[in-house]
């Protein structure tokens, strides 16, 4: 299975403005809780950080197994983000997201962080 969220098809548009764009994708295997936890943290992280200058890609590697081969993956779900350069990855639900953006290295919002670390 993959899938394009809407809001990552209208950030495609956004890159004629200078704007930095977030090209991310996440795999996953089948159609577990754990994919599912994995699949939504991704999204609200990408709307928290990256909104409208990003898409995000779902991969389920049980629907295309080769992925596995040519994304080089040891587990699922991983993210992986491909642009801006580094690539970078995170493995696991995306559920720490003050440690997941870091990893990332996308755009941080001061205020998210923050209740994210006292909640944690």
């Amino acid at each position: 299975m993959t899938a394009l969220d809407d809001e990552s098809r209208e950030g495609l548009e956004a890159t004629a403005t200078g704007e930095v764009q977030y090209e991310l994708t996440l795999f996953v295997s089948g159609a577990s809780t754990l994919a599912a936890r994995a699949i939504a943290n991704a999204r609200r992280l990408c709307e928290l950080h990256c909104k409208g200058r990003y898409r995000l890609l779902v991969v389920d590697i049980h629907e295309d197994p080769s992925s596995l081969m040519t994304s080089n993956l040891l587990a699922t779900p991983t993210l992986i983000k491909t642009s801006p350069a580094p690539e970078r990855r995170v493995v696991g639900d995306l559920s720490r997201g003050a440690r997941v953006v870091e990893a990332l290295d996308l755009p941080a919002v001061p205020e998210v962080i923050e209740s994210t670390v006292r909640s944690a």
